[in-house]
């Protein structure tokens, strides 16, 4: 008997190629202001909403990926483009899903800002959340000090 599993969210790209479902509820939704995010979502910060690796899957398409560092990776559609993921290397990590791919957006409130060395100083949201600078704990800085962008 095989097991069926029930999203607890799902999302995809803005043509219809790709879909994909979390299975757990959205953890640790935040915004990154670092700049990595910023280029990769080719806006002001990435909005990012993670599940267990196991609590991920793609249900539909095949999308591209992008090592952006030697950390991490970063899911699009081949077709229109649009920002689907971002996923440390490490097993143990979560998944990040762009919360504005997901079908229910309000489902995936943010929490917490990261990366606010690089904030572009005009935007203004959301300021009485936790902030953190990208590396700012001791975890942190160890696993980035070996980083290298692969970003032009």
């Amino acid at each position: 008997m095989s097991e069926t599993r029930t999203p607890h969210a799902t999302g995809g790209c803005q043509c219809g190629a790709v879909r994909y479902a979390l299975y757990v509820a959205p953890q640790n939704s935040h915004v990154c202001h670092c700049r990595m995010c910023q280029r990769a979502t080719g806006g002001l910060f990435a909005a990012l909403a993670g599940a267990p690796k196991a609590g991920f899957a793609w249900i539909k398409g095949e999308p591209g990926v992008f090592a952006s560092s030697t950390l991490a990776t970063r899911a699009f559609c081949r077709d229109c483009g649009t920002p689907l993921s971002f996923s440390y290397n490490q097993p143990e990590a979560r998944f990040y899903v762009t919360i504005g791919s997901l079908d229910d957006p309000n489902a995936a409130p943010i929490g917490i800002q990261y990366g606010t060395e690089a904030k572009i100083g005009w935007v203004t949201f959301c300021e009485g959340l936790p902030s953190e600078e990208t590396g700012s704990d001791p975890k942190a800085q160890a696993l980035f000090a070996g980083m290298t962008s692969n970003q032009g």
